[in-house]
């Protein structure tokens, strides 16, 4: 898992056939989310006006974003008027060389991150490190999965599928080569864990003098960003560095601080089951006398317009990172997150990253076929974006693009259709299935109905026709 990117990645039933069969990444995988899961629901069950909240933060959303075009100049002249500098990115190989111009300017060759999965979409530290500039994470979870060389497996606990005798290897095996080593006879106490971590960022907090962010949300109206976290990391990197760089997508606006409110409620109780997040940090351009002397925004698209042009897909940018949709995914808690192919996992990344990336490689095309159609991720999303129904529309995309098990299934459709038009020709098929059930296999055969039928009982033939039945008994 060297390099950390998601490039290469198979298909998801290929991953997540490879996955299901590691016991430790389930039982990882299947306490932590049941356990958030709890919280999270004792956490909502507290809010008698949590189903208003809920439809509030969705009409903030969609409001915004039939309106993103006036929302982002505003955005823009706020940001300038407060002393920052806006730049744009249509796509991450732009995103990826502001940035690293921008570092390569301060004549500094490393920088601390702080959490931000829009980095992490478009590859950052990988391109960082190509123009010999060292990234490092300083998120707890996102240092375990750096140092480790893996990649995050979750939106908000990256390091979800390792268990803390994993961490306490990877601390005292990888720590001495990024920076201050791990404490000689570490154990696996959480406690112990997070003090050997704080003593290795420390140095780099203070050393640092640029420091790279991207942001929950951005206010139109003041040009204010906004991070919420709990450990108070994201903080350091906000007010030590002399140079603050923020990469943050297109769809994270908000027009107004009254509207902000919203969603601090229902953000920390949907991700962390907590009534507010420990440290919400704010910052509104630059100032003489406290923080960064030199701020500077990149607002990234990266397919995020592509998908506003979608009436129906358009509503995963509603999206706020929460991450309650995978706690309660049966298909997530089994497959865990790497299944995914992309930094985005879970139901949300099934929905988000074949629009943002296209439908037409092999993981993008599965990932609208990597869920059950449960619905339970609809249920708990407190931005109300019915995953399910965009997933059935990504599969008609992926269905309208063709091949050859796509064929197949438009063919069974049309004869079925043939079929049902003609009611004699249907009773009978029905009474020829009916006399003939004594000889009907118990799994069918062709590659895909044999992969179907591997798993699955087919259901038992009656011996008569409903039709036939309700011919003697109703008429």
């Amino acid at each position: 898992m060297s390099g950390g990117t998601f490039v290469g990645m198979p298909a998801f039933p290929k991953a997540a056939h490879e996955a299901v069969n590691n016991q430790t990444l389930r039982g990882n995988l299947r306490h932590a989310t049941h356990t958030i899961r709890g919280k999270r629901a004792k956490a909502v069950g507290e809010m008698s006006d949590w189903a208003e909240l809920r439809e509030a933060g969705k009409r903030i959303k969609d409001h915004t974003l039939r309106h993103l075009d006036r929302y982002l100049v505003q955005l823009e002249e706020s940001v300038t008027a407060a002393g920052g500098t806006v730049h744009w990115a249509a796509d991450a190989e732009e995103a990826n060389r502001i940035v690293a111009d921008l570092v390569k300017a301060t004549g500094e060759s490393e920088v601390v991150k702080v959490k931000s999965m829009a980095t992490q979409e478009i590859g950052l530290n990988e391109a960082l490190e190509a123009e010999g500039i060292r990234a490092y994470e300083t998120d707890l979870a996102e240092l375990i999965v750096q140092l480790g060389k893996d990649r995050p497996s979750h939106i908000l606990v990256p390091a979800i599928h390792r268990n803390r005798g994993e961490i306490r290897d990877i601390f005292a095996r990888e720590m001495g080569e990024w920076g201050r080593a791990a404490p000689e006879g570490l154990t696996d106490t959480p406690a112990e864990l997070a003090e050997a971590a704080r003593l290795h960022l420390r140095e780099k907090f203070l050393r640092a003098k640029v420091g790279i962010s991207g942001a929950n949300f951005m206010v139109a109206e003041t040009g204010t960003l906004v991070v919420v976290e709990s450990e108070g990391n994201g903080r350091m990197c906000l007010t030590l560095p002399e140079t603050l760089i923020s990469v943050v997508g297109i769809e994270k606006i908000v027009p107004t601080w009254r509207d902000l409110e919203v969603f601090l409620q229902t953000l920390p109780r949907s991700s962390t089951a907590e009534r507010m997040n420990p440290y919400t940090s704010t910052w509104t351009g630059t100032t003489d006398e406290d923080g960064p002397h030199h701020f500077h925004l990149v607002l990234l698209d990266n397919g995020r317009t592509d998908t506003l042009a979608d009436e129906v897909g358009r509503q995963a940018l509603r999206c706020i990172r929460c991450s309650a949709c995978l706690n309660v995914c049966p298909v997530y808690e089994r497959a865990g997150g790497h299944a995914y192919g992309s930094v985005y996992p879970g139901p949300i990344g099934a929905i988000l990253s074949p629009q943002l990336r296209g439908t037409q490689s092999e993981i993008d095309a599965s990932l609208p076929y990597a869920s059950s159609l449960c619905g339970a991720c609809y249920e708990v999303c407190p931005v109300a974006i019915d995953i399910p129904e965009v997933l059935v529309h990504l599969r008609e995309r992926v269905a309208d693009q063709g091949g050859g098990g796509h064929r197949l299934e438009k063919a069974a459709i049309k004869a079925a259709g043939w079929i049902l038009d003609r009611p004699a020709v249907l009773a009978a098929g029905e009474r020829l299935a009916s006399r003939t059930r004594g000889v009907h296999p118990n799994r069918l055969p062709g590659p895909g109905a044999r992969q179907w039928t591997e798993s699955r009982d087919l259901p038992k033939m009656p011996a008569e026709p409903f039709r036939d039945w309700w011919r003697k008994n109703r008429s």
